[in-house]
């Protein structure tokens, strides 16, 4: 190959390389993100009553986050 190919080629990885450096929250973004009206759950009861409702029709404790389920297939 030649050294223009071999050099853009590098030019390129690096750039794709850096395109993904800017991704996250930043620190001065964290205050926005802690405010009560950005959780992912508005009511703690409201969540409280569709993990029951989960749990329920998975017929077992531990049904969201633990191995196994209702149906005897762990």
């Amino acid at each position: 190959m030649n050294k223009k190919f071999k050099y853009s080629l590098a030019f390129s990885a690096v750039t794709l390389a850096s395109g993904c450096s800017s991704l996250g929250v930043e620190p001065w973004e964290r205050d926005l993100l802690a405010k009560e009206h950005m959780a992912l759950t508005a009511s703690p009861i409201d969540s409280a009553l569709d993990d029951h409702i989960y749990f329920s029709k998975e017929a077992s404790s531990g049904g969201k986050t633990f191995g196994g389920g209702g149906c005897g297939c762990n």
